[in-house]
């Protein structure tokens, strides 16, 4: 196991014991101190837990070498771990506004919701402080390691504690406001949930485009342009194809030269401009050149 897959390990598995912890003790704490929206706030840490178990199956997945059936690796198994987390979220989002708006139709029709308790609030408290934890820290490995999968984890605890917070407000409200203003906990719930959407497609539209073969935007290909060209016996470059895989790069591009030189000697320009850019994007770039005669110069 690598250096990069241990530290991804280290901060999901911790992320994992805290999340274990957040959802018995906040379910528990939501149940005794009758919060709906403590409740829903447990819930989402439970499906923290689910991306923590997606976030290692599939990192682990992706550190592996190519083989034959993976030719250019297995980087977009992390890019799915991505998409999947969101999808997770979306559904428990979705889950909780339809709680929500239940509990509200209910407060409109003059049902009474029982006053939250303390301990709701003293869960949510808790929360807000572990969960904010946990989002510097694994933010912090997925910027380090490059990875989008651990970054959406992150920005998962992320969400938790804003959940928390959303929580908090929500039962603390009905708690000092009275009964009439119970229904403060649903509304907070729905509010979460409206979040927590937000913060999953966010997440998940670029893994998409990048399984859905999307170009690299237009800036990192000018570059790309910029550094190809700069190699010297390089007259043009066109023909530039892009994408990612993963925490790496794809490159394909048609490199113009002197229809006179050699084979060697164009063939070491290629070698040239693909190390050229390996330096700057990383040594997993995968690059294609191929090598054409400038017609133009005859």
């Amino acid at each position: 196991m690598n250096d990069r897959q241990k530290q991804i390990n280290s901060v999901t598995l911790w992320g994992a014991a805290v999340n274990l912890l957040l959802t018995a003790g906040k379910i528990m704490a939501g149940i005794f101190g009758r919060s709906a929206a403590m409740i829903a706030d447990g819930v989402h840490s439970l499906s923290d837990l689910l991306s923590d178990a997606v976030v290692l199956i599939f990192t682990h997945i992706s550190s592996k070498d190519r083989d034959r059936d993976h030719r250019f690796g297995h980087g977009k198994f992390e890019t799915m771990a991505t998409v999947i987390i969101s999808v997770i979220l979306v559904i428990v989002a979705a889950k909780l506004m339809s709680d929500g708006i239940k509990d509200i139709i209910e407060c409109i029709n003059g049902e009474v919701l029982p006053r939250p308790g303390f301990i709701a609030l003293a869960a949510a408290a808790g929360s807000i402080v572990l969960k904010e934890i946990l989002y510097q820290w694994t933010a912090a490995v997925g910027r380090k390691t490059g990875s989008t999968a651990v970054m959406a984890n992150a920005w998962h605890h992320r969400s938790d504690a804003l959940s928390s917070i959303g929580a908090l407000l929500g039962i603390g409200g009905a708690i000092i406001l009275g009964d009439k203003w119970t229904i403060l906990d649903p509304i907070t719930s729905c509010g979460i949930s409206i979040a927590i959407i937000v913060v999953a497609v966010k997440m998940a539209m670029p893994s998409l485009n990048e399984l859905l073969e999307t170009s690299l935007p237009e800036d990192i290909e000018n570059e790309i342009m910029e550094i190809a060209g700069s190699v010297p016996g390089v007259n043009d470059i066109h023909e530039l194809k892009t994408r990612r895989n993963g925490m790496s790069f794809i490159i394909d591009a048609h490199v113009v030269v002197d229809p006179d030189m050699s084979v060697v000697e164009a063939h070491d320009i290629a070698t040239n401009v693909e190390e050229a850019l390996r330096s700057r994007f990383g040594n997993e770039t995968q690059t294609s050149i191929h090598i054409e005669p400038d017609t133009a110069a005859r």
